[in-house]
């Protein structure tokens, strides 16, 4: 079972472009793999910061201002703070805006996080130019794919994350756009042993584990009974390849723009961003959100579709996700 799981991880890793030796574990969702891969990322600032140099105010992580909320909550356990760093129109957190922050924050920043699809529009960060300030400044960088990354598989959209290879830790859920069942989210370490030593429990009746020397999924995360989350997902891959799900991505990609072309050209519609990944967004002209929260519930109660209302820029919209 471990074994198979790490084969995913393994591949997944390939994928992304992490190094060899990289690995981690399947947790329930990217709520636990966002919160697990800070408190990793936490554990790496306090070792390469003595007492005497310690930061003189509290720790913080740096994120998009669109970010997934997860990753608030997360802060939120770890007692630590948020710097949302505010975009432009487009969504998307780049380079310069990430610098003034660590220049500002300096070694209080135990992490960046950057996203790879985020959850209202499917936006990807700057990931390249925001790892390029690695070379300047020395911070744990983070991915949250949770949705989004997965299109790193299709070669109709991998050029949008140039500079994953750099991460720290990624995660991404099988469970939304792999085909996986619910509730699996992998969590990648490029160094597993700094995720190791963040979250191994002791205790005299864990011993017996903590300190043999196989690897043990539950060292890797705020977890430590589990099961086997990545399994199906072995199962699948075996039964019909990686080609298959890059096929399978890219269609909804291509259907996405389908979409959004169509909607463009229809008078009534509007279209409120060019998709990126498979997230189409538009508004319906003159409709209030009660008129967005009715049409929604009759397309799901007819099985017809699950087109659920948003928001953007205090507005009602339609998010269409494929």
């Amino acid at each position: 079972m471990v074994h198979a799981e790490n084969e995913v991880l393994t591949w997944l890793a390939n994928e992304f472009g992490l190094p060899s030796g990289s690995g981690g574990v399947f947790v329930q969702g990217g709520t636990i793999g966002n919160l697990s891969a800070l408190v990793a990322a936490r554990e790496y600032a306090r070792e390469r910061i003595d007492d005497r140099d310690a930061p003189r105010g509290r720790w913080v992580i740096v994120c998009s201002a669109e970010a997934h909320s997860s990753i608030a909550s997360a802060a939120r356990v770890m007692d630590v703070d948020v710097v949302a760093v505010p975009v432009s129109d487009d969504g998307v957190l780049r380079a310069p805006e990430v610098r003034e922050a660590l220049e500002q924050y300096g070694d209080q920043v135990i992490a960046v996080v950057a996203t790879t699809g985020s959850t209202n529009f499917g936006i990807v960060d700057d990931v390249a130019g925001i790892a390029a300030l690695k070379q300047d400044f020395d911070f744990w960088l983070h991915i949250d794919g949770a949705y989004g990354l997965t299109a790193m598989l299709s070669p109709l959209t991998r050029h949008l994350y140039a500079g994953v290879e750099a991460a720290d830790s990624v995660i991404v859920d099988p469970h939304k756009w792999i085909f996986a069942p619910y509730d699996a989210c992998a969590l990648i370490y490029r160094d597993p042993e700094i995720g190791r030593r963040a979250h191994t429990q002791h205790a005299e009746y864990l011993d017996t584990l903590t300190e043999a020397a196989e690897w043990s999924p539950s060292d890797y995360a705020a977890q430590l009974t589990r099961r086997p989350r990545g399994l199906p997902l072995w199962f699948s891959l075996a039964t019909y390849g990686a080609a298959a799900y890059r096929e399978a991505i890219g269609h909804a990609i291509l259907l996405a723009r389908q979409i959004a072309e169509e909607i463009a050209r229809r008078p009534g519609l509007t279209l409120v961003r060019d998709p990126q990944l498979s997230v189409v967004v538009f508004e319906r002209d003159g409709w209030e959100r009660e008129d967005y929260n009715r049409w929604s519930d009759r397309l799901l109660a007819d099985q017809q579709a699950f087109v659920v209302p948003s928001s953007y820029r205090g507005g009602p919209t339609l998010a269409l996700r494929l």
